[in-house]
């Protein structure tokens, strides 16, 4: 796990040199829509937070709002743009598979494009941390890559099945719906999912 660790931070890093293909700058519509629709908890964690705009958009929104991400240079960017837009915002360097180490528990867990990324061995690892901070009866929304997404390019494509046998146990999945996932590398974004699932009490 360390060596994956270590080989996750140094991608991560390197991606964070440049505008990482995720990096849009502002809210995935997706989500923006869930906050501006009340769908949001008092306490939001953002995994795989970036550059923080999730976590922005919920601490905006009135919630309590922690971002962790692998990457430090991402870290310091979404702090950097906390104290840039006047908003209280906790960013943490952290990895997501071990989310018990923050010793918190949260309402909603929001999860843009982190998912997608780890193999399937990383995958039941991580769906467990997200349980360890998760409080029961919590939210978790996620957006993913698609199988409907043509061609090769970006992260692996997952299908509606595999989102529901990696919430099989102790997880209530409410909604996965087609959405757009927007990216920087050209105009028209990516075929995506927006899977809503619920912690059992």
């Amino acid at each position: 796990m360390s060596s994956e660790k270590r080989d996750l931070t140094t991608e991560f890093e390197a991606a964070y040199a440049g505008t990482p293909p995720w990096d849009i700058g502002r809210p995935q519509p997706a989500f923006a829509s869930l906050a501006a629709g009340g769908g949001l908890g008092p306490r939001v964690l953002d995994v795989g937070c970036g550059t923080g705009e999730h976590a922005l958009m919920a601490a905006e929104a009135g919630c309590e709002a922690v971002g962790i991400d692998i990457a430090p240079s991402a870290i310091r960017s979404a702090s950097a743009k906390a104290d840039a837009r006047g908003l209280t915002a906790r960013f943490v360097v952290g990895d997501a598979r071990q989310l018990d180490r923050l010793e918190e528990e949260f309402d909603t867990i929001l999860d843009c494009g982190l998912f997608h990324v780890f193999d399937d061995e990383d995958r039941q690892p991580f769906v467990e941390s997200l349980g360890r901070a998760l409080r029961p009866g919590g939210r978790y929304c996620m957006l993913c890559f698609s199988d409907a997404e043509p061609g090769d390019w970006g992260p692996r494509r997952v299908t509606q099945a595999e989102i529901r046998a990696a919430f099989a146990d102790g997880w209530t999945v409410e909604s996965i719906e087609p959405t757009d996932l927007h990216v920087t590398l050209r105009p028209e974004p990516a075929r995506s999912w927006l899977a809503l699932v619920d912690r059992r009490p």
